[in-house]
C-alpha cells in the first residue's frame, strides 16, 4: 500500500466515524466509543471484558476507557467487577439495560455504516476502497 491509498483510507475512515457518531448521538445520546464498549461487552462471554481487554478491543488506551467505564456505569449500562482470581483485574459487565440500548441502537449503526459507505462510494477517488470493503 502507497501513502496516496493509505490516505484514501484514512479519508473514508474519517467520513463513516464521522456518519456513525452523529447517528448514535442524535438518535440514541450515546456517542461511537460508548456503543463500540457495550457492542463488545454483549458479545462477550458473561458479558464481561478485563478493561485491557475491552481498551484493546475498541481501541483506546487505558485513561480513555476508564473514563468511557466510569460514563457507562453512571448511565447505568455497565457496572464494574472484580476478578475474582485477581483483586487487581477490573472487569466492565454489560447490565440489562445496556444489552437493550445496544440492541436498540444496533439498527441505527447498521444503517449509518450502509449510507456512509454509499456516499463515500460516489466518489470517484473512495469508490474503488469501498467496493473492496463490501461482500
Amino acid at each position: 500500500m502507497d501513502a496516496e491509498h493509505w490516505d484514501r483510507l484514512g479519508t473514508l475512515h474519517t467520513r463513516v466515524e464521522q456518519e456513525l457518531a452523529r447517528a448514535l448521538q442524535q438518535h440514541h445520546s450515546i456517542g461511537l466509543s460508548e456503543y463500540r464498549a457495550l457492542a463488545r461487552l454483549a458479545e462477550a462471554d458473561d458479558g464481561e471484558l478485563r478493561m485491557q481487554e475491552l481498551a484493546d478491543l475498541i481501541g483506546l488506551n487505558q485513561s480513555s476507557v476508564s473514563r468511557l467505564a466510569s460514563r457507562l456505569e453512571s448511565s447505568g449500562f455497565t457496572r464494574r467487577d472484580l476478578c475474582p482470581d485477581d483483586r487487581r483485574g477490573v472487569y466492565s459487565v454489560i447490565t440489562e439495560e445496556g444489552r437493550k440500548l445496544q440492541k436498540k441502537a444496533r439498527p441505527t449503526y447498521d444503517g449509518a455504516l450502509r449510507a456512509a459507505l454509499d456516499s463515500a462510494a460516489a466518489d470517484r477517488n473512495l469508490r474503488p476502497l469501498v467496493e473492496s470493503l463490501r461482500p
